[in-house]
C-alpha cells in the first residue's frame, strides 16, 4: 500500500485538539502543525477598500488564522482520519470548517507507517 500525505487545513481550530487525541488514540501518532492564514484574511490586510475581504472579516472577525496538519498515513487509514476529523469539527461539508485532501508519496525515510 502507497503511502499517503494527508493535508487536513482546519478552519474551525477549536477541534485541534480533539482531532489530534483521537488520531493517537487510534494509532495515529505522527502530524506537523502549521500556522496558516487564508486568502480572504491576507486579501483584508493588503486592501482594507476590497468589498469581498473587508465582508468577509465583518461575518468571522475572530477567525483569522487556520492550521494546516501533514501526516503521513497508509492508504488504509485515509478513511479513518477522515471520519476522526468530520466527527470533532461536525462535518467538512458545513462552510467554514476546513478540507482535506492526501497525495501519493513514492519515497519515505526516517520513519515508519
Amino acid at each position: 500500500k502507497m503511502p499517503q500525505l494527508l493535508v487536513l487545513v482546519l478552519n474551525k481550530v477549536e477541534c485541534l485538539e480533539s482531532i489530534l487525541e483521537n488520531l493517537e488514540e487510534s494509532g495515529i501518532k505522527g502530524a506537523t502543525i502549521l500556522e496558516s492564514k487564508g486568502m480572504a484574511h491576507s486579501l483584508a490586510e493588503f486592501s482594507e477598500l476590497r468589498f469581498m475581504a473587508s465582508l468577509r472579516m465583518l461575518l468571522d472577525p475572530e477567525r483569522q488564522e487556520s492550521k494546516t496538519v501533514f501526516m503521513v498515513i497508509s492508504e488504509d487509514k485515509i478513511k479513518l482520519v477522515s471520519e476522526i476529523i468530520n466527527k470533532a469539527t461536525g462535518g467538512l461539508d458545513k462552510p467554514d470548517t476546513g478540507i482535506i485532501f492526501t497525495l501519493p508519496i513514492s519515497y519515505t525515510e526516517g520513519f515508519e507507517i
